[in-house]
């Protein structure tokens, strides 16, 4: 051991803690959130299938293997498919959320321990534990400091998604704490993602789950063949939050204490609409006012209450949100999603296409919201909505929601999530029978060994 470097780093803390669970130590609850991920990231995968930029992940893989591309013929090297599932899962911006991240893990921690599990045939029961410890310890990562790392212009998903990654397959190949501790390592210098992508709608975010699930996957396997990683990966003077938060004084607690014994896991939040997660509460809200009777002509003006943390990629340039220049960028524009649940009553796949972000009703409406910071607002612990409408007679109307629908405080149930699965496996063509035998073959794959082939065509 060098001199001056800590006898316990924080990566040979938490490496310490995933080996020491079994998955027999999973609550019901943990079990069943791990359940309904499997289910929801499916469906996205299949969603997604037809999409350009799904099939440029495809084409664009030359190493054809034995791992499955969820809805796809064509089988890929374990990286492969990794890369081309997290890749999709991710592209629609409709895949769980951690809320006090915010981050999501199910689009990359899913897709890296399945295909680590069909490679190595492995079990299902190993599977569930790798789903639980990854997606743990990514969500508990983006508690260290809190928002610094989105200030510093990187994807907090793409950053903490490779440790995750790194530590799901670690604990599903079942490798030691050494092993962990240089996984962990070795990640940290695969960790990457800049959040550039917001200004002309590229593609890149997307790729930010697969690249991190394939990174998490190879630094696992490198790190069982004796490759050595820093084991100060995380707090060290050039560690992963120096580079990516500007720090290294962050709570490290938050990532370690209880680990194994309380579960932000059993938090995650899985959403209702296809678009940037803090803005899901406004559309709630907008829907709550239509329902009560007010038409998009009677409104003159729309005055939202806001955080801080989400102005800069929710909100600013107002222009460019209330109408947006693509489809892309319309899933991150909070004045049109409002107007599109207001008008439609609703958001879905179909709020995004070049037809619909130029419909004029809802467009006329989006140029009437504006914002307020509400400086109290508890982002990023809660996501909040609000909405105060002025009507033509002078009147006001206010709707306020404490909460995300779907998350901790109204969790959607496992039909909910099976309802969601079959509606986007139906818009990526799947047949009701295609549908029904991959929810089959997900319900009882944490009691088998892993076999994907139902997930294939």
């Amino acid at each position: 051991m060098s001199e001056g470097l800590p006898k316990m780093s924080v990566a040979e803390t938490l490496a310490e803690q995933i080996v020491a669970l079994e998955p027999g130590a999973l609550s019901d609850i943990t079990t069943r959130k791990c359940e309904a991920l499997l289910i929801d990231v499916a469906g996205l995968c299949v969603t997604a299938r037809n999409e350009d930029y799904v099939r440029s992940a495809l084409d664009g893989c030359d190493d054809d293997g034995v791992c499955t591309a969820v809805g796809h013929r064509r089988t890929l090297t374990a990286a492969g498919a990794a890369f081309v599932n997290g890749t999709a899962a991710h592209g629609e911006d409709f895949d769980d959320t951690f809320e006090g991240g915010p981050v999501h893990a199910g689009a990359v921690v899913v897709p890296a321990v399945l295909a680590a599990c069909e490679r190595y045939s492995l079990d299902g029961r190993m599977a569930l534990i790798g789903f639980a410890v990854g997606t743990e310890v990514l969500c508990r990562l983006s508690l260290v400091v809190p928002k610094a790392v989105h200030r510093a212009g990187f994807h907090p998903t793409a950053i903490f998604g490779v440790m995750g990654a790194a530590a799901g397959v670690g604990a599903a190949l079942g490798l030691n704490a050494r092993q962990i501790v240089d996984a962990l390592g070795i990640a940290g210098s695969m960790a990457g993602g800049i959040i550039e992508y917001l200004a002309e709608g590229a593609w890149t975010k997307w790729m930010h789950a697969g690249w991190a699930a394939q990174s998490g996957l190879r630094a696992a396997l490198l790190a069982r063949s004796g490759f050595v990683g820093p084991r100060t990966v995380f707090e060290g003077i050039h560690g992963l939050f120096h580079g990516f938060a500007r720090t290294t004084q962050g709570d490290y607690r938050a990532l370690t204490d209880d680990f194994g014994s309380r579960w932000v896991t059993d938090t995650l939040a899985f959403k209702p609409y296809p678009c940037g997660t803090m803005a899901q509460p406004y559309i709630d809200c907008a829907r709550r006012l239509a329902a009560r009777g007010i038409k998009p002509d009677d409104v003159t003006e729309i005055v939202c209450e806001v955080a801080e943390g989400t102005v800069h990629r929710l909100w600013e340039p107002l222009a460019a949100k209330q109408l947006p220049p693509n489809g892309y960028a319309a899933k991150f524009a909070v004045p049109y999603l409002l107007a599109a649940g207001f008008v439609h009553g609703g958001v879905g796949l179909g709020a995004f296409t070049d037809s619909a972000i130029r419909d004029p009703r809802v467009l006329e409406l989006a140029a009437k919201v504006t914002f307020v910071i509400d400086p109290q607002n508890p982002y990023p612990k809660s996501y909040t909505g609000h909405i105060k409408a002025t009507l033509k007679d002078g009147s006001s109307v206010e709707e306020r929601q404490p909460h995300l629908r779907g998350g901790a405080q109204e969790p959607l149930t496992r039909q909910d999530v099976v309802d969601k699965f079959v509606l986007n496996v139906a818009h990526g063509g799947w047949t009701k029978a295609q549908a029904d035998a991959a929810l089959k073959l997900m319900a009882g794959l944490f009691d088998s060994p892993v076999d994907l082939s139902s997930l294939r065509g």
